[in-house]
């Protein structure tokens, strides 16, 4: 993950990015992907919708949290992965 997660932060911070952002959009995809003890470029849209159903379920996050969430994971696929 460590070469991903600096990927993902040049990316970030390429785009201006705030350091909050940076720093929520980090955890979110360290968090997803500890949770299924996989490297995240491994997990792909039927674990997100795991992932989701989870974040409201087994942590009872606020629907404004889990879509920050979700930004962030689609950042990740979207503009590190591509």
């Amino acid at each position: 993950m460590t070469h991903l997660r600096q990927i993902m932060l040049e990316e970030l911070r390429r785009r201006n990015y705030a350091e909050s952002t940076i720093d929520a959009y980090i955890h979110t995809v360290e968090h997803f992907s500890r949770h299924f003890h996989r490297s995240p470029d491994q997990l792909g849209p039927e674990y997100i919708r795991q992932y989701q159903a989870a974040l409201f379920t087994r942590w009872k996050l606020a629907p404004n949290t889990v879509t920050q969430r979700l930004a962030a994971l689609r950042f990740f696929y979207v503009q590190v992965l591509k």
